[in-house]
Order: structure tokens, then sequence, then C-alpha cells
């Protein structure tokens, strides 16, 4: 039996899995990227991690590749270089390194990139020839797909939206720094924030005030508003209206058919979504209102971001790393 093996490397969890050519995740699993500060440590926990999926498996195996998605990911050159939100910091030659350890045919692009590909080979971009996948999850990411072809930029970095300055309110910063850059406000991190923000500048009541921040987690916003917790409503409110804007900017550069959405924050449902699509379509030009769909992945919502991974192998995109 064929598999790749998927790996999505976030700066909260490292989700690895076994996914077959149909794009199914016959086995996963993860760890907390935060546990392993040596970077040599952590590469040796990926191939462990592996070795115990694939134990589980006692027919013969082959592997045909491994697929890597990672912030900040160079396509090129097979390096992580100064990612925001991983605790290593500078360039790191992750391909290299895991070939030393795991040696098979080994691709990596950011994991926004990996799961555009992803979903032209096993999601909702399926016959698509430009769309935009959004991943909100610890940042913001983004994959963009034109005329058929991945956006990757002179050396792999373009698409890296989450860092736009988008001027908005208060001014916060995103890992890289970046003064009112999206990624602070539209993710999973960011709307914590916003709860913060929102108790600051509104006295309702709300679960969220005896709650420390460390302590917040997306399910209870998202829960919080289905009470009608009016600090969680407003929450989701601000994110949609500053996402809404985001993507009708992002249509006035390339048209893209559709934004497809994946990662913790799209978990929220309704309370992102619905607000979302009022938003952009009051933030769009005219000429492209009726024209863009807002989409949620094709791909089974807890290996979505693996299946992205593996279809690096699976697709045989060129990615200049063989």
């Amino acid at each position: 039996m064929e598999v790749v093996v998927g790996i999505d490397i976030g700066g909260t969890k490292t989700k690895i899995g076994l996914v077959n050519r149909e794009g199914h995740c016959l086995e996963n699993t993860f760890f907390r990227t935060r546990d392993y500060r040596d970077f040599d440590q952590y590469l040796d926990k990926v191939v462990s991690t592996i070795d115990d999926l694939t134990s589980k498996f006692p027919q013969d195996l082959h592997i045909r590749g491994c697929g890597i998605g990672a912030p900040n990911a160079s396509s090129k050159d097979g390096t992580i270089v100064h990612t925001a939100n991983l605790l290593w910091k500078g360039t790191l030659p992750i391909l290299a390194k895991l070939r030393d350890r795991f040696p098979v045919r080994s691709k990596i692009t950011n994991d926004a990139n990996a799961a555009a590909l992803g979903e032209m080979l096993f999601g909702n971009a399926k016959g698509m020839k430009d769309f935009i996948v959004i991943t909100l999850g610890t940042g913001f990411g983004a994959g963009i797909v034109a005329n058929g072809q991945l956006i990757e930029g002179y050396d792999g970095f373009a698409g890296e939206l989450g860092h736009v300055d988008m001027t908005i309110g208060d001014g916060r910063r995103t890992g890289l720094n970046v003064k009112g850059g999206l990624e602070a406000y539209v993710s999973a991190t960011g709307l914590k924030r916003t709860i913060l923000y929102m108790m600051s500048q509104y006295m309702d009541d709300s679960r969220f005030r005896s709650i420390a921040y460390n302590d917040l987690h997306g399910e209870e916003i998202t829960q919080a508003a289905e009470e009608g917790d009016p600090i969680a409503l407003r929450a989701f409110d601000f994110t949609a209206d500053i996402l809404g804007m985001a993507l009708a900017n992002f249509t006035a550069f390339s048209q893209p058919e559709a934004f497809i959405l994946l990662g913790g924050l799209v978990n929220s449902g309704k309370w992102i979504f619905d607000p979302l699509q009022t938003y952009f379509d009051s933030y769009l030009l005219e000429v492209y209102r009726g024209k863009v769909k807002i989409l949620r992945s094709g791909m089974p919502e807890k290996t979505a971001a693996i299946c992205g991974a593996a279809a690096l192998i699976w697709g045989d995109y060129d990615l200049e790393q063989d």
C-alpha cells in the first residue's frame, strides 16, 4: 500500500499522518510543537512519531514521500526562515536535516500553500484555476493560485498576507512586528486579543471577565456566542469586519473564483461566516459582487492540513527541491 507522510508544523501543534492517493488520512497523531525548544530534538520527535504511525500497519507500506507544510517555509531551498509563531529563529535547513534522519523524497512549502495544493487535489478547489486559501490558526496564512499556478514568488515567500498592514484601530503588532498587521486581528490568537479589547471598551457582563488570557480558548468563545455573551458577539463581528475588508482588497488584485477558509477560527461557524459574508459584500467593488464565493475547506476538518502537506507529493508539484 502506497502512502505519503503529511506533516503540518503549526505554532501550537505538529500534526503528522499517513495519506493515501485518494486523500484519505489512514492514521494520524500530533504533539505540541512548543515542547521542543531544540530544533534537532524536535526533528527526532518527528521521525519517532512517523515510526509509531507506520508500525500500526502490519502489511507492507511503501512510503512514496514526505510533504511538509510550515510557516515561512521556502519552497525553493527547503528551509524555514524567521517565522513569527515558532520558537526557533533564523534559517532552519529542515529538509536537509530531516532527510538525514528519514531518507525519502521530501518537499516543503508554506503551510497555506500546502493547503491550497490540497484543495486543488482533494478538496473544494477541484477544477478551479483562480482561488485563495486562507488559514486561520495560530496565525493567518494565504495560499494564492492564479491561472492554475501556485504563486510562490522569487524565493518562495509570496502570499504573506497575514502581515499586510491594515492600519486598524489600536495598531496591534504581528509576530513579525508589523503594526496593524492582519494576523494580529484575524486568527485564533487575534480573536483572543479582541476579547480583551472588547472588555476594555465595553462594560457588558461577560464570562470572560473571570478568565485569564492563557486559559481562554476558541471553543469557549464560540460557546459564549451561542449563549448570547455580548463580548463574544462583538468580538466575532469585529473580526469578520476586518476579514471582510481584507478579502475584498485581495479580490481586487487577483479576482479569485473563491476564498477557501480553514483552521481553528473557521470552527466558529456561523458566528464568523454570517457577518463575514455581509461585510465582504459591502466592501467589494461593484464589478466583483456576486462572483466570488467564500467556502469552507473541502478536506476533512481534522486532517486538512496533513492532507494538504501530502498533496505536495501526490500532486507531484515541482517545487525545485528534489
